[in-house]
């Protein structure tokens, strides 16, 4: 049976390309999911995206991958820092997640520096611009 992963996306991640460029890049959100979507697909494992600004759409998405998806690639932007909800949410869905970032929040201010979702995650992949997505999904294929 394929793998099946689920790469969601948080607030803000629908400007990718658009703001920040110095900081995120210059690729779209849509030209980040093409890239993956042919990774998994050479690989044999099913793919699909889901991206929100809202937290409570992203608690939603996340229990619902509970025994239907084998992994997750999440960049929760913002939420990251301070969402105990998406926390529990990835707790009780049970599904292996990689934590996502772009930037490296280590180089940024220090209210990055903190993740309240990376203790229930599998691991934590930032700093790579795009790449950290690629990283992510080749980490969930293995």
């Amino acid at each position: 049976m394929a793998k099946r992963i689920a790469v969601i996306n948080g607030p803000n991640l629908n400007m990718l390309g658009q703001r920040e460029t110095d900081v995120y890049g210059m690729q779209d959100l849509e030209t980040i999911n093409a890239g993956l979507k042919t990774r998994a697909h050479n690989a044999g494992a099913d793919i699909e995206f889901f991206q929100s600004n809202g937290e409570g759409e992203l608690v939603t998405f996340i229990q619902q991958c509970r025994k239907r998806i084998d992994g997750i690639v999440l960049n929760a932007g913002a939420y990251t820092h301070y969402s105990v909800a998406l926390r529990d949410a990835i707790s009780a869905a049970e599904v292996p997640v990689v934590e996502v970032h772009l930037s490296n929040v280590y180089k940024r201010e220090a209210f990055r520096y903190s993740s309240v979702l990376a203790p229930v995650c599998v691991g934590v992949i930032s700093g790579f611009g795009a790449d950290s997505y690629r990283l992510a999904l080749e980490a969930l294929l293995r």
